[in-house]
């Protein structure tokens, strides 16, 4: 009678764990969407204002295209493990990925970073409560931005939903397992991430030294305006992903 009760209860807080992951992750997604509806209509706005104001002109805009890369085959993975330097602010991680597990996202990640795709773009992301991890890899900063392609499906996903501190693991859109692109998370303290109908998280690695610097030396700066969950309330910047092989 009592494992029953305990099975019970463990059953009850689970679901409880994947209702609130589930409430956090659509709360975060639903202020991107706004944050982009948003700039459309500002953008509309002063698109008005600067015809007003040229009258009869033409107004030519130079824009910088963001660059486009395809998707190579997962055999660049080549089914073995990949060294790789994660420098994040004044922070050096040693990484290693695993193209055996996760052949076509190990693939994707290090044909970006030998670009040089990551160098240079922000961490936009930090969750400091309930899971803690801090999410990296989009050229826009805003949580929309990616590398002109998505894919999937998910790989490599831990079948209890726990995430030891050290992962690397593909960020993705709620229940889309082929949303997966260039943005990524490090788990900085073991989190239990619930799966949805997609699956769980590609882990694609896992930081085998500098995880303790990083906490302290960027993960501490905390959360924009107290929040546990959002932009970090100074910039963090992925400065560079350099792969060894």
């Amino acid at each position: 009678m009592a494992n029953k009760e305990s099975q019970k209860t463990a059953q009850r807080i689970e679901r409880d764990r994947l209702r609130s992951f589930q409430a956090r992750q659509a709360q975060y997604e639903s202020k991107i969407v706004r944050r982009k509806r948003d700039n459309r209509t500002w953008g509309i706005i002063a698109g008005v204002v600067i015809i007003l104001a040229i009258g009869s002109q033409v107004l030519f805009t130079a824009l910088t295209p963001s660059t486009t890369h395809t998707l190579p085959n997962k055999s660049l993975a080549q089914n073995k493990s990949w060294m790789a330097s994660l420098g994040i602010n004044n922070t050096t991680m040693s990484v290693e990925l695993n193209g055996k597990a996760a052949p076509q996202a190990v693939a994707s990640t290090i044909a970006l970073a030998k670009s040089g795709f990551y160098s240079g773009i922000s961490c936009h992301r930090l969750v400091t409560e309930g899971i803690y991890v801090l999410q990296c890899g989009d050229p826009k900063g805003d949580g929309t931005g990616g590398p002109g392609y998505n894919y999937g499906p998910v790989e490599n996903a831990p079948a209890d939903n726990v995430y030891p501190a050290g992962t690397i693991a593909m960020a993705r859109s709620g229940n889309n397992a082929a949303s997966q692109g260039s943005q990524f998370f490090i788990v900085y303290k073991t989190s239990t991430i619930p799966a949805d109908t997609a699956g769980g998280y590609t882990v694609i690695g896992n930081v085998t030294s500098g995880l303790d610097q990083l906490v302290s030396n960027v993960i501490s700066v905390g959360v924009a305006n107290g929040a546990t969950d959002g932009a970090p309330a100074k910039p963090i910047t992925l400065k560079y992903f350099d792969i060894f092989g």
